[in-house]
């Protein structure tokens, strides 16, 4: 099953002293995948997109995600965006965003399980405050539709 990660409003696009820090830090946002993040994009930047594939099956007629970036056990399944500064060490994380399977709808789940499109999330990256989203983002902050 492939899943998209439509990212907007990200937080170092705004003005003001949060979004200067974010700069100045040279802030990124990226997908988990174990315990890795990958694809990392600038928190200024205008979009962020993430794609990746997630295996999908049946189990005691309910629907199971996993793979290196699905988190947590059977029934609490999640996606982790991952926040921090990429540094001459690497990558220093500091907040991360939890998109929890059991908050997108079945019908389109089970469409995408199906291979009839590709399960799409669209979130705003700012939290309240205009700092970076995070903790667990339930709708309406993460639309879910299939494409």
């Amino acid at each position: 099953m492939w899943i998209r990660i439509d990212g907007s409003d990200l937080p170092g696009r705004r003005v003001g002293a949060e979004a200067d820090t974010l700069r100045l830090g040279n802030v990124h946002v990226g997908v988990q995948r174990k315990a890795e993040v990958v694809e990392l994009v600038p928190a200024d930047a205008p979009t962020a997109t993430w794609c990746f594939e997630v295996s999908s099956r049946e189990v005691d007629g309910m629907l199971d995600v996993g793979g290196p970036w699905v988190h947590g056990r059977p029934g609490a399944r999640f996606l982790y965006l991952s926040w921090g500064a990429v540094t001459d060490d690497g990558f220093a994380m500091f907040r991360r965003a939890k998109l929890m399977f059991t908050d997108i709808p079945t019908e389109l789940l089970r469409a995408a399980h199906e291979g009839n499109g590709t399960l799409v999330g669209q979130v705003g990256l700012t939290d309240a405050a205009g700092g970076p989203l995070s903790a667990r983002v339930r709708p309406p902050g993460v639309a879910w539709t299939v494409e």
